[in-house]
């Protein structure tokens, strides 16, 4: 018996190093043969299975222990959010990745799939054909399978050396940021570099997030519930129809007053205003009013909504009186507004890795020097209610 589990051990550290395992489960034979060939053809990802509907893939799962598995949400015999608390209690450490199409009620069981324990969500096209012509929806579902399969090794990797050693490694260098993606990731502890938290009250808070934001989204503004006397601005990387159920979920389930901005809207304290799928989402001020701005200028690090266009503007009218906070997602959006942030007398507030999905925008800050704090998801709360009295996190 010891034998069999070091074999099976030495197999999984094997895996650790080789290309990023997926498995893909889809109702539609096309959609599943054109996901399988694009992720393929990529040297680092290899298609270790893939499944009809939620039944047929839970029988292989654990035979074949993918890293990452694409789930459609609507099949036969057994659907997606049916199929994700089975596939997470056989494979805990499994990063699932909701795929479905852009409506109001996919989008409802998306968000609820995210609540239930799935790590992201795609919009996909309804067809095969319409995925052919869609490079977009590849190179995302591409970078998010990248993102997933590397956080998780990290996080495992981590998990490895506590095991073996409670000494941390020496600190290096910070991550290089290049165009979206962070390239040789260190240990949290070598990467994060504080700075002094400015004494200015804040009088607006903005939270940017992406992979894994409205997990994150749903502790923080629940926290603040009943204590909330800011403006809160959110940027979640989003689709339309997706930020729409967003905004919903949020105020009935984190009892905040939380609705999708509307465009010249003032802002008002208390209130959380979350940036529309496809708009970018600023704040200006005439005659002493401020009030919310939408538009679809060109989108920024890839996005739109961006989190960068939302702070900048933030810090022209409010000044040193901002408070960013940065939870879990991919890339790099957030960066110089943080910088501008900072620039300003403002602070930044930063998700730890641990607890992040995904440590791509709160790493590029940690590690730029630009946070007064970098903390675990359910600490940040409390340090937004010192922030915002002029108190050090």
């Amino acid at each position: 018996m010891q034998a069999l589990e070091l074999q099976r051990g030495t197999g999984r550290a094997a895996r650790q190093e080789g290309p990023y395992r997926v498995m893909v489960v889809d109702d539609s034979a096309v959609v599943r043969g054109l996901i399988t060939r694009w992720l393929s053809e990529e040297a680092d990802i290899v298609v270790v299975g893939s499944a009809g509907n939620g039944a047929l893939a839970l029988k292989q799962l654990v035979r074949l222990e993918p890293e990452v598995l694409i789930l459609d949400v609507e099949m036969p015999e057994m659907d997606g959010l049916t199929a994700l608390p089975k596939m997470l209690g056989l494979l805990p450490d499994l990063k699932v990745v909701m795929a479905s199409t852009l409506t109001a009620r996919n989008a409802d069981v998306s968000l609820r799939a995210l609540a239930a324990g799935a790590a992201d969500y795609i919009p996909k096209p309804g067809t095969g054909r319409e995925m052919q012509g869609a490079p977009n929806f590849r190179a995302d579902l591409i970078a998010r399978v990248r993102a997933l399969g590397q956080s998780s090794r990290l996080k495992n990797g981590s998990r490895r050396r506590n095991q073996t050693s409670p000494a941390l490694p020496a600190p290096r260098s910070g991550a290089e940021v290049t165009g979206i993606r962070v390239r040789a990731p260190q240990p949290c502890a070598a990467k994060v570099v504080l700075r002094p938290a400015s004494r200015s009250p804040a009088h607006v808070l903005a939270i940017g997030s992406s992979t894994g934001g409205p997990q994150a989204l749903f502790s923080v503004l629940g926290a603040l519930k009943g204590c909330l006397e800011l403006p809160v601005l959110v940027t979640q990387h989003m689709p339309p129809t997706f930020t729409t159920i967003l905004a919903e979920h949020l105020h009935r389930q984190s009892g905040v007053d939380c609705h999708e901005a509307l465009d010249g809207e003032p802002v008002l304290p208390g209130r959380v205003y979350l940036a529309p799928g496809d708009w970018h989402m600023r704040v200006q001020e005439r005659t002493g009013r401020k009030f919310i701005q939408l538009d679809q200028e060109a989108p920024e690090n890839f996005c739109r909504p961006s989190i960068d266009p939302m702070l900048r503007s933030l810090c022209r009218v409010y000044g040193a009186h901002v408070l960013a906070v940065i939870l879990t997602g991919m890339g790099s959006d957030g960066y110089r507004g943080c910088q501008a942030v900072v620039e300003a007398g403002g602070n930044v507030i930063a998700q730890d890795e641990a607890t992040s999905v995904v440590w791509g925008m709160p790493g590029v800050v940690a590690s730029a020097g630009l946070c007064s704090a970098v903390l675990p998801l359910q600490e940040i709360a409390p340090a937004v209610r010192r922030l915002s009295v002029g108190v050090a996190a």
